[in-house]
């Protein structure tokens, strides 16, 4: 499906004001703490990694699919992609100024979204940030939620569920940002952007 994902999902935030202007934050508050490089998790076929590029960030992606990883190289071949686990990253600790995971851990079933939180604290340097986007639950006292996806069991969070994920990994949340589903849209779920810090 990794065609049809590319094809379907080109320039992803185009159309997504509020996105790319947190992008553009995210890049801003990497820069001011250094030139340390970033990685987008779950890259699938670059665009994002390309469009923080453009950002001035030094930024490079991991995705698990080698499939997606070829195209992201074939569309963007001035830019670095791997293969490679999100809960096992092939990075020095502390070597990275900021981890982008957008819509990344959506398919990593609950009991294991901690061992990737302590990867991406472990790779950060201190000051580092994470920028992390999911869907949301229906409500606060739903931890979780699975659903129904194209490719696999998805998962929904809770904001406030996940920022106390991150601070138990000493990142602490900076912002947030919550966008309602447009009407036209197929699931109707809130999508959350959490922004947090490394100590």
């Amino acid at each position: 499906m990794a065609p049809t994902y590319a094809q379907l999902f080109h320039d992803p935030v185009r159309d997504r004001p509020l996105e790319r202007a947190l992008l553009s934050a995210f890049a801003e508050l990497v820069r001011t703490n250094g030139d340390g490089g970033v990685v987008d998790l779950g890259c699938g076929p670059g665009d994002i990694t390309a469009h923080l590029h453009g950002l001035g960030l030094n930024a490079f992606g991991i995705d698990a699919s080698p499939v997606m990883v070829e195209l992201a190289r074939e569309a963007h071949p001035g830019l670095r992609f791997e293969v490679g686990s999100m809960a096992a990253l092939d990075i020095e600790d502390g070597a990275l100024g900021g981890v982008l995971s957008r819509w990344s851990v959506i398919h990593t079933p609950p009991q294991e979204l901690p061992a990737i939180l302590a990867e991406i604290a472990r790779v950060l340097a201190p000051g580092g940030h994470v920028l992390i986007a999911f869907p949301a639950t229906d409500g606060p006292h739903n931890e979780t939620q699975a659903y129904d996806h194209t490719v696999v069991t998805a998962y929904r969070w809770s904001p406030d569920r996940l920022a106390e994920l991150l601070r138990d990994h000493g990142l602490t949340e900076s912002a947030r940002l919550v966008i309602e589903p447009r009407p036209t849209d197929r699931r109707q779920f809130q999508e959350v952007q959490l922004l947090a810090c490394k100590a």
